[in-house]
Protein backbone atom coordinates (compact mmCIF):
# COMPACT_ATOMS: atom_id res chain seq x y z
CA UNK A 1 0.00 0.00 0.00
CA UNK A 2 1.52 3.04 -1.06
CA UNK A 3 -0.22 6.58 -0.27
CA UNK A 4 1.09 10.08 0.12
CA UNK A 5 1.95 11.30 3.63
CA UNK A 6 -0.70 13.52 5.43
CA UNK A 7 -0.22 15.88 8.26
CA UNK A 8 -1.27 14.36 11.21
CA UNK A 9 0.47 10.80 9.99
CA UNK A 10 2.36 8.77 12.80
CA UNK A 11 5.82 7.74 11.00
CA UNK A 12 8.69 6.43 12.02
CA UNK A 13 12.06 7.75 10.63
CA UNK A 14 13.81 5.11 8.59
CA UNK A 15 17.26 6.41 9.34
CA UNK A 16 19.39 7.78 11.98
CA UNK A 17 19.48 11.74 12.49
CA UNK A 18 22.75 11.93 14.96
CA UNK A 19 23.24 15.35 14.67
CA UNK A 20 19.81 15.16 16.65
CA UNK A 21 20.12 12.63 18.31
CA UNK A 22 17.23 10.64 16.83
CA UNK A 23 17.46 6.90 16.02
CA UNK A 24 16.27 5.09 13.46
CA UNK A 25 12.61 3.63 14.52
CA UNK A 26 12.02 6.83 16.48
CA UNK A 27 8.19 7.53 16.30
CA UNK A 28 6.95 11.21 15.15
CA UNK A 29 3.89 13.12 14.25
CA UNK A 30 4.09 14.83 10.58
CA UNK A 31 2.59 18.34 12.12
CA UNK A 32 3.06 20.53 9.22
CA UNK A 33 3.96 19.59 4.72
CA UNK A 34 6.72 22.03 3.50
CA UNK A 35 6.32 21.04 -0.12
CA UNK A 36 6.30 18.18 -2.47
CA UNK A 37 7.96 15.21 -0.70
CA UNK A 38 8.92 17.56 2.52
CA UNK A 39 7.66 17.73 6.34
CA UNK A 40 8.00 18.90 9.35
CA UNK A 41 7.79 16.35 11.95
CA UNK A 42 7.43 16.42 15.79
CA UNK A 43 9.07 13.86 18.41
CA UNK A 44 7.48 13.72 21.96
CA UNK A 45 8.43 11.52 24.78
CA UNK A 46 6.17 9.49 26.98
CA UNK A 47 5.36 12.74 28.90
CA UNK A 48 4.36 14.74 25.97
CA UNK A 49 7.24 17.07 25.90
CA UNK A 50 8.17 17.61 22.29
CA UNK A 51 12.53 16.84 22.29
CA UNK A 52 12.48 17.48 18.30
CA UNK A 53 10.74 18.95 15.53
CA UNK A 54 12.71 19.07 12.38
CA UNK A 55 12.14 19.01 8.77
CA UNK A 56 12.85 15.49 6.80
CA UNK A 57 12.12 14.24 3.65
CA UNK A 58 9.14 11.58 2.52
CA UNK A 59 12.29 8.95 2.04
CA UNK A 60 13.91 9.32 5.55
CA UNK A 61 9.78 8.37 7.03
CA UNK A 62 7.98 5.04 6.77
CA UNK A 63 3.79 5.89 7.79
CA UNK A 64 2.65 3.80 10.48
CA UNK A 65 -0.66 1.78 10.11
CA UNK A 66 -2.44 0.82 12.77
CA UNK A 67 -5.68 -1.12 11.47
CA UNK A 68 -5.37 -3.78 8.11
CA UNK A 69 -5.64 -2.51 5.04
Amino acid sequence: MNREICVLDVVALTEDIPDRGLLRGQVGTVVESLGPGAFEVEFVDNDGRTYATIPLHAHQLLVLHYQPA
